[in-house]
C-alpha cells in the first residue's frame, strides 16, 4: 500500500527514533513541585537562547496564548492585533471567555502590521473606553501564509509599546521557521518584545508542548495561570526531552521545508485556475485557491486523499498544504503529479 502523504499539518509529524531513545531515557520528577530536571534544564536552556529571564513549560500553543493573555491583561482590557491572529481566529473564543478581554483588529497585510496603525488604535484615558494593555503579533503568520515578520517593523512596534509602556508580545508558534527564512537569530525578534511564546509539536516535531518566555515576574504570574487552566504536568521530562532533542537536531533542517513549499507553489501555479495566495511562499505554508478550477475545497481533499495525499481546505475555495520533517522532496514531487491529475482531468 502506497503511504500517504500528509499535508494537513506540521502537526502531523512523528517522532522519530532519535527523538524516541531521547524520550526513553529522560530523567523526570514531579515538575508541579518544580522537580523534574529535564524540564528545568528545557526552560533554562529556552531562557537562555531567548535572552530572558525564565519560561515555562506548557501543553499547547492555545494554552501558551491564553496563559500569556492572562499574565499580561485583567478582564476588560483590550489588546491590539491582527484580524487574522491564530489567538483571534482558532482559540475557540478564549480570548473573550476565558481572559475576558476585547481584541482591536487591524487588517494586516499577509498578517503584518505597522507601527503607524498600532499607534492610532491606542485608547486614551476615558471611562468610557477599554484600557489598551498589550499588543500582539504572530510571527510566522499562520493565515497569512506563514509570513515571517520583518525585523525592521518589528522594531517599530517595539518603539510604539515602549513609548506608550504598554507590553508587546509574540506568538510565535512557528518562530524557528521565522529564523530560519530570514537568518535572523531568535534572541534577536525576542530583544524586540515583552513575552513571546513557540510551539515544539509543529515544524520542530515533537509530540507535545510550548514553552513561553520572559521576565521572572512575568512568568511567575504565568505559572499561576498555567495551573488555573490545568497544565500543572508531573512526569513531564519525557515531553520535555523531545522538546530538547528537537532544539538539538530540528531547526537547521525547517530550510528543507522551506524549498519544499517553494517546489509545490510553484507547481501549483502553473496549473489551470489555481491561484498561490500567499505569493511568494516565505517558509513551509503553501495557501492556494481553487474557485477557477470547476472544484470546491472538499472534491479536492476528497479525491487527493483517494490518490494517498491528504490536505485540508481552509474555506470553500481555498485550500492550505503544509511541510515539514515528514514529508521529504520525493513526496513534493508525487504530491505534484497528484494534483496534476486531478486538475487535468476532463471537464475540469
Amino acid at each position: 500500500m502506497t503511504r500517504m502523504i500528509d499535508l494537513r499539518s506540521d502537526t502531523v509529524t512523528k517522532p522519530s527514533p532519535g527523538m524516541r531513545q531521547a524520550i526513553f531515557n529522560a530523567e523526570v520528577g514531579d515538575d508541579v513541585h518544580g522537580e523534574d530536571p529535564t524540564v528545568n534544564r528545557l526552560q533554562e536552556r529556552v531562557a537562555a537562547m531567548l535572552g530572558k529571564e525564565a519560561s515555562l513549560f506548557v501543553p499547547s500553543g492555545t494554552m501558551a496564548n491564553q496563559v500569556a493573555l492572562l499574565a499580561h491583561t485583567r478582564h476588560g482590557d483590550e489588546v491590539i492585533l491582527e484580524r487574522g491572529s491564530h489567538l483571534f481566529y482558532y482559540e475557540a473564543g478564549g480570548l473573550a471567555a476565558v481572559a475576558g478581554v476585547q481584541p482591536f483588529l487591524l487588517d494586516g497585510r499577509r498578517g503584518i502590521i505597522e507601527a503607524e496603525q498600532v499607534e492610532q488604535s491606542i485608547r486614551f484615558a476615558d471611562v468610557h473606553l477599554p484600557p489598551t494593555r498589550l499588543i500582539w503579533i504572530e510571527n510566522t503568520h499562520n493565515r497569512g501564509g506563514g509570513t515571517v515578520f520583518p525585523l525592521e517593523k518589528l522594531r517599530a512596534i517595539r518603539s510604539v509599546s515602549l513609548n506608550y509602556s504598554i507590553p508587546l508580545h509574540m506568538d510565535g508558534a512557528r518562530l524557528f521557521n521565522a529564523c530560519v527564512a530570514a537568518d535572523v537569530p531568535p534572541e534577536e525578534y525576542s530583544r524586540q518584545v515583552d513575552s513571546l511564546n513557540f510551539c515544539f509539536s509543529k515544524g520542530l516535531g515533537a509530540p507535545v508542548g510550548s514553552i513561553i518566555a520572559g521576565s521572572a515576574e512575568f512568568i511567575t504570574r504565568a505559572h499561576r495561570y498555567r495551573k488555573m487552566l490545568g497544565g500543572g504536568m508531573r512526569q513531564v521530562g519525557i515531553l520535555a526531552a523531545a522538546a530538547l532533542y528537537a532544539l538539538d537536531h530540528n531547526i537547521e533542517r525547517l530550510a528543507e521545508d522551506h524549498k519544499n513549499a517553494k517546489r509545490l507553489a510553484g507547481a501549483l501555479a502553473e496549473l489551470d485556475g489555481v491561484k498561490v495566495v500567499n505569493d511568494p511562499v516565505e517558509t513551509n505554508l503553501v495557501y492556494f485557491d481553487v474557485s477557477r478550477t470547476g472544484m470546491n475545497t472538499l472534491e479536492l481533499k476528497s479525491e487527493s486523499a483517494e490518490r494517498g495525499l491528504l490536505v485540508d481546505p481552509i474555506s470553500f475555495t481555498t485550500m492550505r498544504a503544509v511541510t515539514h520533517l515528514d514529508v521529504s522532496a520525493d513526496d513534493i514531487e508525487r504530491a505534484i503529479e497528484v494534483f496534476r491529475t486531478i486538475f487535468k482531468r476532463p471537464g475540469k
